[in-house]
């Protein structure tokens, strides 16, 4: 439990004081507060106005409240600033949690499977980012030419690595490994796997804080999914492990097949079952398709295999049981952290609530599998935003994840994108038919 007395302490030599949440596209949001009014504020909130937050509430009744989470107070330090942060909480009016927040999604999955299951888990992301020279596009963009393990100075971006890892060091987050990624300009920094809330708020803190420390030298950060032709994504692996009340590994079973338990398979069946009307939560956005490609280390098929990173789902090597876990391979760094891993979770509840019989493992590279090309195939991935969306659009199962606020909510943000993006003319157009 927090200690509200040593947190006013510390405020007191502080440069601002932010409270942090996302919108439900997942872009994240940030209130300046008075560091003096703190003890009242964590107690009685601070109001905003909710209709100008996307997905949040409409213009005729659009009062919120935000509450700091006095538990996920951290002093994060950079060149130009030293700050005091906050997670925030999203509350329709005192004493009435807001539907609308997707904070409490992820809440009430992590609390569903431990009350009905007796389930725990342990979760690490893979955080992927691009350096670049300037937030617009251009043909100079590229901050280098490096690939995947270069070392310096063919990479330009290892300093900004390193900074970004010495700011979540003071903030008590540790990582696992950082590197150069397959594509100019692409990185990789993993942390220490935690509880899925905590993994999911920490997200949040990463992504500021890379975008900030990307600043101080010069760069600009992106996570967009797919900013280029030709080259990986951005992807956001996700690392999920299982436990009981007691620690064990519900994940293992040194007599099953690749030491898998029935329970990790039931799993894996249910993320396959509903990956087609989830996939607009893991790929939010119509950029997030174009990923969705032949040997770029996207996912295109709906499945699962042993160490396959052609796989939805992998089940990487572990030498030891208690560090048997899964891998979902279609999420992107641009869909709302929250939503993804509370999707995530619920997809494998599901699974093993209703005993789904897992598919057989899929052998070799699934992009090598030789399917007649259809418009519309329930074996791959969708791939396109509006095929993600219709499938959403008929799911039960996703209404129920997020509830009837946030699902028609966000359906409503989704399907303007989609719009907006089909009206769109491209220069692209403009070169093919110009000339008819």
């Amino acid at each position: 439990m927090a200690n509200i007395k040593k947190i006013r302490e510390q405020l007191k030599e502080l440069d601002s004081t932010k409270i942090f949440f996302t919108d439900l596209n997942g872009r994240l949001m940030s209130l300046p507060v008075n560091p003096e009014n703190i003890k009242s504020i964590i107690k009685n909130g601070v109001g905003f106005d909710g209709s100008s937050v996307a997905g949040y509430a409409s213009v005729e009744n659009s009062d919120r409240l935000l509450f700091p989470d006095p538990d996920s107070f951290k002093v994060v330090e950079f060149a130009d600033e030293k700050m005091g942060y906050f997670v925030g909480h999203i509350y329709d009016e005192e004493g009435t949690r807001a539907l609308a927040d997707p904070r409490t999604v992820l809440e009430n999955v992590i609390k569903e499977a431990e009350s009905e299951y007796g389930f725990r888990f342990m979760v690490g992301p893979e955080h992927e980012f691009f350096l670049l020279t300037g937030d617009e596009y251009s043909d100079k963009v590229h901050s280098d030419k490096a690939g995947y393990f270069r070392s310096t100075p063919h990479d330009k971006g290892e300093r900004v690595r390193n900074r970004i890892i010495s700011i979540l060091k003071d903030c008590g987050i540790k990582f696992e490994k950082a590197h150069h990624e397959v594509t100019p300009s692409q990185h990789e920094i993993n942390l220490e796997p935690v509880d899925p809330l905590t993994a999911a708020d920490r997200t949040i803190l990463f992504n500021y804080i890379t975008q900030k420390a990307a600043v101080e030298f010069g760069y600009h950060a992106t996570f967009m999914p797919k900013p280029f032709n030709d080259y990986n994504r951005n992807a956001l692996h996700i690392h999920l492990s299982m436990q009981d009340h007691q620690g064990k590994n519900l994940f293992y079973d040194k007599n099953g097949d690749y030491s898998l338990s029935n329970t990790a398979k039931y799993f894996i069946a249910g993320i396959i079952r509903y990956a087609r009307e989830t996939s607009i939560i893991m790929a939010s956005t119509f950029n997030s398709y174009k990923a969705y490609v032949l040997e770029r280390e996207a996912p295109i098929i709906r499945g699962w295999g042993f160490r396959n990173r052609s796989s939805m789902v992998r089940v990487p090597y572990s030498n030891l049981p208690q560090h048997t876990r899964i891998e979902l391979r279609n999420p992107d760094p641009a869909g709302n952290v929250y939503l993804q891993m509370a999707t995530f979770i619920a997809m494998g509840l599901k699974g093993i609530k209703d005993q789904i019989v897992c598919p057989r493992p899929d052998t070799g590279s699934t992009y090598s599998k030789t399917y007649q090309k259809r418009v519309w195939d329930n074996r791959y991935l969708p791939q396109c935003m509006f095929e993600a969306l219709a499938c959403a659009e008929k799911s039960k199962f996703l209404k129920e994840i997020l509830g009837e606020q946030i699902y028609k909510s966000y359906m409503s943000l989704k399907i303007k994108d989609w719009e907006e993006h089909r009206v769109h003319i491209t220069n692209r157009e403009r070169n093919i038919y110009m000339n008819i």
